[in-house]
């Protein structure tokens, strides 16, 4: 089992920030988020560094939520409720911290980028996929919801491709995925990637630190992520379905790679 859920690594002004749980396709549990937070609290204040590099580690970027945790047993269902809008609050603050951050942060992608790892995603600046790289928005079919990567896709991607995606929760390729607009770039393969963020890290060199720090909030500024309340809204339609019967359901279901009641 990894030991350590996030590395942060610097070299100059650039940081790598990676998702290392491997064994789980970097998915996302309650020691990744105190990691991420710890991670994302060092980044906010550090001067130095001018791009953050978000990868995950093992061939795979984010498989989303880890739903051995979602679906943990052994708290009333009261406590299961409060517990999951709690979750999901701060899986939703992640999203958001990373992209206010004052660096350029570029998403390297490959393998698996499902459900919440689709907010990484668009919450950074720049994302490069390999050709190999798939992506999904599985929430319903599981009994729950995509509360809080809803807004982040819609921004990417626009409504209507947003709908697409998390209505059908198939999985997409690259080619599609930047078609849709989810992804800024496809290349080959790992060696590909590698060049295509040294590209943009070498373009972003050449434009001066605090001018595209000030660019950065000013296009924030142009509008909301999403409206007054949408954040506290989506956690308790999120903590609802995630401590209901579907999700029972539906988390069995993918644990046992069969298809849920409701499908068959």
């Amino acid at each position: 089992m990894t030991e350590t859920p996030v590395l942060l690594t610097r070299e100059g002004a650039v940081a790598r920030l990676t998702l290392n749980r491997p064994e789980r396709r970097n998915a996302m549990n309650n020691a990744m988020g105190d990691a991420l937070d710890a991670a994302l609290d060092a980044l906010s204040r550090d001067t130095q560094t001018r791009v953050v590099i978000l990868s995950g580690a093992g061939g795979h970027f984010c498989a989303g939520l880890d739903l051995t945790e979602v679906g943990a047993s052994g708290a009333t269902d009261a406590e299961r409720l409060v517990a999951q809008q709690a979750r999901n609050q701060r899986t939703g603050q992640r999203f958001v911290r990373l992209s206010n951050l004052p660096q350029i942060v570029i998403a390297a992608i490959q393998g698996s980028a499902h459900a919440g790892g689709l907010g990484w995603v668009c919450s950074s600046d720049f994302a490069i996929a390999t050709a190999d790289a798939r992506f999904c928005a599985p929430e319903v079919r599981r009994g729950l919801v995509p509360a809080q990567i809803l807004p982040w896709l819609v921004r990417r991607m626009g409504r209507s491709a947003a709908m697409r995606m998390t209505l059908r929760a198939d999985v997409i390729d690259a080619a599609e995925a930047g078609r849709l607009g989810l992804v800024h770039q496809v290349v080959p393969d790992a060696a590909a990637l590698e060049a295509a963020v040294a590209a943009i890290i070498g373009d972003i060199r050449q434009g001066a630190p605090m001018a595209l720090a000030a660019t950065k909030a000013l296009i924030a500024a142009l509008g909301p992520l999403s409206p007054d309340g949408y954040a506290e809204a989506g956690a308790q339609a999120f903590a609802t379905c995630a401590a209901g019967p579907e999700a029972k359901e539906g988390i069995a279901a993918f644990k046992e790679k069969r298809a849920a009641r409701w499908a068959t």
